[in-house]
């Protein structure tokens, strides 16, 4: 019986989805028949600007990959044409990037993998509308900075006051 050999090329093709999926830790899976070459070059500039990268790839190429990085659960997502936007970057802002091209687009979302965790479509949609990291950081900052403010006022109240209470006592002085 003849040994069973793995083209190089495979291999190879391999090792590279295996490089760029090991880079990060989120991912969203995408059907993308049915979109102009202009569409994805479209889709490309939006999730470059992101921080993310969109790239057709082979099924079998990428179940390989993501077993072997120990990214399990997505077998499920590769099914049919597809195409993953690989996630440098904040995650959020790149959900909803997509979610939003596939309401003008035939492209669909078939769901996600974030930080461990598998997303289904509701779920990628969900996770899309939270708020991003520059959000939170801007809410604590203003939650943070409440205190001071309100110190700052109550201290510029008493100030005020006396202010207006020594100057009616001037007057009550130079008119009695």
């Amino acid at each position: 019986m003849a040994e069973n050999k793995i083209q190089p090329n495979k291999l190879e093709a391999v090792a590279a989805l295996k490089e760029q999926f090991g880079e990060v830790t989120d991912f969203f899976f995408t059907d993308y028949r049915g979109l102009t070459v202009e569409q994805i070059t479209e889709l490309r500039v939006n999730l470059r600007k992101l921080g993310a990268e969109f790239h057709v790839v082979k099924n079998n190429y990428a179940k390989i990959a993501f077993k072997q990085l120990e990214k399990e659960g997505v077998n499920g997502f590769l099914v049919g044409p597809t195409a993953i936007a690989i996630v440098k970057e904040e995650a959020g802002p790149v959900a909803k990037a997509l979610l939003k091209f596939a309401d003008d687009t035939p492209v669909e979302v078939k769901g996600g993998f974030v930080d461990g965790n598998v997303f289904d479509v509701k779920q990628v949609e969900q996770f899309s509308k939270l708020p991003t990291k520059l959000e939170l950081i801007q809410m604590l900052m203003g939650t943070m900075q409440a205190p001071a403010r309100n110190l700052a006022c109550a201290l510029n109240d008493v100030t005020t006051k006396l202010v207006r209470t020594l100057d009616a006592v001037r007057e009550q002085k130079a008119n009695g």
